[in-house]
């Protein structure tokens, strides 16, 4: 049977319960059809219905939840190839690595330092997801004395890495309930490493030197019972690397072929600054649901996190703030209005820079589907009738004593209509980019 949404549809129970997340049955059904849902998530799914479209409707690529509930991180799920087919799901997980050979005062200034680390930007917090722990001593204590002075540090969720069955056992324990992942299973000790990923819930890296050597080693620990694995295919240079995450993101999608469809594991180590970020900027570009690094420097970090922020935006849909009058400083009844779109990147470079110049105003912010000022005016989502109906219903016009609003200069072939839209106001030109908004503001201002 074609695995449509109609066809699933005519399976599920039609109760509309939403107990699956979904507000209806055929909702559900679609994203079944779509793989972006298992079937899994209905309770009342009948077992005509996980016999007939239950492995057929699983996601390519199964997702994968690291950490404990309050710190969870969820990697994999994901449906194509390329961003502009759809969007990617799940963001990569950026992971820093440290080492049980670092003294515990050192370990503790830098799990303090992955706990506070924070970066806003366009009103989206940017933080660390996870840490990973190396048992590069080889001794048991050391190991799990790190991996409980980070995971209490970090308050994280934690990789483990040890080639030792009893550290790993050892540091299983000390995490108990925390769901850390597993570095890693390999064909040497995978009945060892996939009992322990059984008897404590783990989730668990696969790590193969081929592809093929990879398929054949998940097989085995999905026979085990083991459903949540990550993989990992180690290459001599990030070009290997870069070849072999695509194939097994090819396999997964295009092939459906199951033993590969789980989350990427990436490791970037680069010998200076630039090319460690070149390298871990290709893997989030193909295909790292989890990239670890050796660093905390800033100037490393900021481009990793900046890009995944806009490699996981919905190309569909923009990011985007409220449309409403924002009150920046503390505007009184003689501060100037200023408007523009509501995408979300030109909000707060504009409110930045308003508040930088110490001139407090009224900020109009119109509903433009999240575009940038002059895409939203070639799309007619932001002209002058659209700007002037806005404020006529904001009610600023009974909170302000000035008739005064000053719109983007990239669109001052407005000014004509606005003006007519708003009778009184008289409408000003602003400057075309945001950082020369300061000194436009003050000179207004002493007028």
């Amino acid at each position: 049977m074609a695995l449509t949404g109609l066809n699933i549809f005519k399976l599920l129970p039609k109760t509309n319960c939403g107990e699956c997340g979904v507000p209806t049955c055929m909702a559900f059904a679609m994203k079944l059809a779509a793989k972006n849902a298992d079937l899994s998530a209905c309770p009342y799914a009948s077992e005509e219905a996980k016999k007939t479209i239950g492995a057929a409707s699983k996601p390519p690529i199964r997702l994968v939840k690291i950490g404990p509930a309050d710190a969870e991180v969820a990697v994999g799920n994901e449906t194509v190839m390329f961003r502009h087919e759809k969007t990617f799901v799940h963001q990569t997980a950026i992971a820093v690595s440290f080492s049980d050979m670092q003294p515990l005062d050192e370990l503790r200034h830098r799990t303090a330092e992955v706990r506070e680390y924070c970066l806003e930007r366009v009103g989206e917090k940017l933080r660390i997801d996870l840490a990973l722990v190396e048992n590069t001593t080889g001794a048991v204590d050391p190991f799990v004395a790190a991996v409980r002075a980070v995971a209490g540090g970090t308050g994280r969720g934690i990789i483990l890495q040890s080639d030792g069955a009893e550290a790993m056992e050892a540091a299983l324990k000390a995490l108990a309930g925390q769901r850390p992942l597993i570095h890693a299973a390999t064909m040497d000790n995978v009945e060892i490493f996939g009992a322990l990923a059984k008897q404590y819930k783990a989730p668990m890296v696969a790590s193969a030197a081929t592809v093929e050597e990879l398929a054949s080693l998940t097989t085995k620990l999905a026979a085990m019972g083991i459903e949540d694995i990550v993989l990992e295919v180690p290459g001599e240079n990030p070009a290997a690397v870069l070849q072999n995450n695509t194939i097994l993101r090819k396999m997964a999608l295009r092939s459906n072929f199951e033993p590969l469809g789980y989350p990427i594991l990436n490791f970037a180590v680069g010998e200076d600054m630039a090319s460690l970020v070149a390298d871990a900027s290709t893997f989030i570009l193909k295909y790292a649901s989890i990239l670890v690094v050796d660093t905390l420097q800033y100037q490393a970090l900021l481009p990793l996190m900046m890009l995944r922020q806009n490699i996981y935006t919905d190309p569909q849909k923009p990011i985007q703030v409220e449309p409403k009058v924002y009150p920046i400083g503390e505007p009184g009844s003689k501060s100037p209005v200023l408007v523009t779109t509501n995408f979300s990147l030109t909000y707060f470079l504009v409110s930045g820079e308003i508040e930088n110049s110490g001139v407090p105003a009224h900020l109009a912010i119109i509903e433009s589907e999240g575009m940038s000022v002059l895409t939203a005016w070639a799309a007619g989502k932001f002209s002058g009738a659209k700007v002037g109906t806005f404020i006529k219903a904001s009610g600023i016009e009974s909170q302000v004593a000035t008739r005064r609003i000053i719109i983007p200069g990239y669109v001052a072939q407005i000014s004509g209509e606005l003006e007519e839209a708003l009778p009184g106001w008289e409408v000003v030109v602003g400057p075309q980019e945001a950082a020369d908004l300061g000194p436009f503001l003050k000179l207004q201002a002493a007028q």
